[in-house]
């Protein structure tokens, strides 16, 4: 008969609580019967004057680690082996008692007492029976009745532990001549029912039945007059019902969610699942709401040789407030998101991602997503070993409270090549690199752009531990713009038509690690310093569309061009200098760095104001990481005003505790003095907090909110006031091995367009092996 803990089990886990305290002997087992965990895998022939059959190594006394490999038995003939055998003349009866072991091909049976009637083929097995079937699965009960070739069985009270996962009890079972395991009255549950002692607990959940069908080929329960209880209560009715054992998805419907919120009330959704083959799935779920009309979505999936791709669709006909808050109607919404990688080859691969919304606030208002901006792109990539090749567009919705879609870029064609050469020049590698972009907008400038260049980089060691990085680096660019008034800030329009660039670069980079001992571990102590030198270049004729973000950070406080993108090369000649130091101890990890640049040039700078670089000293920027182990880390990465030291930049993470209670701490400051005429972040003061806390083994809290700190709205155009939070979020969590259950509060203080401020509330649950997610 079936059965979970493999074919291999120990039998520690007979009964199913309150279904299972009818099986006599079983429901009061408490201690775990040890069974070494290699008994089905290997036997080996144990002679004897009554047995002819099969000892395991542990039933003879030898060590598991010393028995052949497994061994192929004949399906045509019973083995078995027992303390004694007696044999009834008259009745023609072989009676086998004490240990009893019956084998026939992969199935094995276990009991005190084994009665064969060598004229009817009936054999009865008794006390404290095991059957273990050729798929693992396992019967526990008291009695059997078999038949000769051990293919059918008829048992009361019996428990079935099933290799993929679940247990039943029932009354009555029998096996037929197919297979399938029939059970009348009988108990399901996906839950564990016995506690780590090995005594009998109550499953969280199970499924109780008239009628239970299982076939173990296929791997599937099948009830009949079902019913489902949680802690104890009946719930639900399941009229049709079937479970497979090993945790694949069948199709039918899902655990249902349950939300409340402030711009849809109250909220119930179902999913249907539907398994169309091996490799492709589609779920279809229902929301019913009682403050808006209904809404469908569609989730499909599917698997091919090469790759996968997934495709999601939400779809209502509701009431829309833009995000002026002062206009509404009635029209269809939507969101369609797409996402797929194939690897065509060793060498080729595509992806694509595919996201749009029908409007600015529905993500929001129906809990999809928080996203401000939808980005879609498809990317045809060759990696090689010496080479790379990307030909990629992208395209983008602004779901912003501000701003105008026309103005927002879709870049097709973005193709990037580089390729570097094993050969040596002067003891240097080289590199070269092509790239072309393609930028269309609706309402605003248009800009293709081309450039190549090559590189020349050289590393090398001094015989007194230095490290010198040699770099030169010449590029040409090529541009093309028009209507570039329509973009609003002066400095990133450039010159219309055809402008041209070229440059050239040269840098020197040293560092000298020193190493040694320190507070009982090993420190490291590495000053760092980098020349660099760049011909001066007609940047602002230059339209500039990926170089905005510029600000001096720690991570591109040595890099060649400090710009991000490739529209702006800052030219001069500069200095940069700075120092790291890392101490690594038992479970202690420190680093830290810090460091500052000085242009060489008087000539005015093209970086604005508060970005750190305006001057020609710039601010100080460091970063300094301090963990312990996996139990806390600490990370506080600033910028320093080098005429006042001032904190321009403030941020701190913090992580203390394990994966299931720990507290997350996020503080950002950034007094940059950057207007909004330049750059489209503002200054800010903003904290984050997250936490989990597990008590009483199976039950969690967790929160987590954002809060702005500052004077001013950290979003424009919404009802938020300062120093207050943006988002709020509390929950407590109750998780099994079987049973998860998530009830979460939510609060928004933003209110943009339908999407309205106030407090939600989800309820979610999920049974092992019943919809689970």
């Amino acid at each position: 008969m079936p059965a979970l803990i493999g074919p291999h089990a120990p039998l520690a886990k007979p009964n199913l609580s309150i279904a299972l305290r009818r099986m006599a002997p079983w429901a009061a087992l408490c201690v775990a019967l040890a069974a070494d965990p290699t008994w089905a895998a290997t036997m080996r022939e144990a002679g004897g004057p009554s047995a002819g059959g099969l000892e395991t190594g542990a039933e003879a006394g030898g060590p598991a680690a010393d028995l052949p490999q497994r061994t192929r038995y004949d399906e045509n003939k019973i083995d078995f082996a027992a303390d004694q055998v007696d044999y009834d003349d008259t009745n023609d009866v072989v009676i086998a008692t004490g240990n009893v072991f019956l084998r026939r091909g992969e199935q094995t049976v276990r009991a005190n007492t084994v009665r064969w009637n060598r004229k009817t083929g009936q054999i009865m097995a008794q006390g404290q029976l095991r059957v273990v079937d050729a798929n693992g699965n396992e019967l526990l009960t008291d009695q059997m009745e078999l038949s000769e070739d051990l293919s059918v069985g008829l048992t009361h009270n019996m428990l079935m532990l099933m290799r993929e996962g679940g247990r039943l009890a029932a009354n009555e079972g029998r096996r037929d001549t197919n297979g399938h395991y029939v059970l009348t009255q009988a108990a399901y549950t996906g839950c564990d029912v016995v506690d780590s002692k090995g005594c009998e607990k109550k499953p969280i959940w199970k499924v109780t039945a008239r009628h239970v069908e299982y076939d173990p080929d296929k791997k599937i329960v099948r009830f009949k007059g079902a019913r489902l209880s949680l802690f104890g209560a009946s719930i639900v009715p399941l009229p049709s019902l079937q479970v497979a054992t090993d945790g694949r998805p069948l199709p039918g419907f899902l655990v249902p969610d349950f939300r409340t919120s402030a711009a849809n009330g109250f909220e119930f959704s179902s999913t249907y699942y539907a398994r169309l083959a091996n490799n492709k799935d589609l779920a279809i779920t229902g929301y019913a709401f009682t403050k808006a009309k209904p809404m469908a979505k569609v989730h499909y999936r599917q698997l091919g040789d090469t790759g996968a791709f997934q495709i999601t669709g939400y779809l209502t006909r509701s009431a829309a407030t833009d995000v002026s808050g002062l206009n509404t109607q009635q029209k269809w919404r939507g969101y369609f998101d797409a996402n797929g990688k194939y690897q065509l080859s060793p060498n080729w691969s595509l992806d694509f991602s595919g996201r749009f919304a029908s409007d600015r606030t529905f993500l929001r208002r129906y809990y999809i997503s928080s996203d401000d901006t939808l980005r879609s792109n498809i990317n045809l990539e060759r990696i090689g070993q010496t080479s790379y090749f990307s030909l990629s567009g992208w395209a983008f919705q602004t779901l912003r409270a501000t701003g105008t879609q026309g103005l927002v870029p879709i870049t097709l064609p973005m193709i990037d090549y580089r390729r570097r050469f094993d050969e040596n020049l002067l003891g240097g590698k080289i590199e070269v690199r092509a790239n072309t972009l393609a930028i269309t907008r609706s309402a605003g400038q248009d800009m293709q752009r081309a450039f190549a260049s090559v590189e020349w980089n050289l590393r090398k060691m001094t015989p007194m531990g230095q490290i010198i990085t040699l770099t030169a680096l010449g590029r040409g660019d090529v541009y093309h713009s028009t209507d570039n008034l329509l973009t609003s800030t002066a400095i990133y329009r450039g010159t219309a038509g055809w402008q041209g660039r070229a440059t050239a670069t040269a840098a020197a980079d040293i560092t000298w690690p020193f190493v040694g001992p320190l507070f009982g571990g090993t420190q490291v102590l590495t000053p760092h310093v980098q020349f660099v030198a760049t011909s001066p270049t007609p940047n602002m004729r230059i339209p500039n569309e990926d170089a905005r973000a510029i600000e001096l950070e720690d991570i591109n406080l040595f890099a060649l061009n400090r710009f991000p993108g490739y529209d702006r090369i800052e030219d001069g000649n500069r200095v940069t200098y700075g120092m790291e130091w890392r101490l690594e101890r038992p479970n202690w990890r420190i680093n830290a760095n810090v460091g500052q640049s000085y242009r060489l040039t008087s000539q005015p700078t093209l970086l604005p104001q508060g970005t750190g670089l305006s001057d020609r000293m710039s601010d100080i920027v460091g970063r300094t990481e301090i963990r312990y182990r996996d139990f806390f880390k600490i990370t506080h990465r600033y910028r320093l005003d080098h005429d006042s030291f001032v904190f321009r930049r403030n941020e701190v993470d913090a992580t203390l505790g394990s994966d299931t209670t720990y507290l997350e701490v996020g503080y950002a400051r950034l007094n940059r003095n950057i207007t909004t005429s330049q750059e489209d972040l503002v200054d800010s003061n903003e904290l984050r907090t997250a936490g989990r806390i597990a008590f009483a083994k199976f039950w969690s809290v967790f929160g987590s909110g954002v809060f702005d700190l500052s004077d001013k709205s950290l979003l424009a155009n919404t009802s938020t006031a300062s120093f207050q939070p943006l988002r709020t979020r509390l929950g407590v969590s109750f998780q099994t091995d079987c049973f998860q259950f998530d009830l979460n509060w939510r609060r928004d203080y933003v209110t943009i367009g339908d999407a309205v401020r106030g407090s939600s509330f989800e309820l979610r649950f999920s049974l092992r092996n019943l919809g689970f997610r």
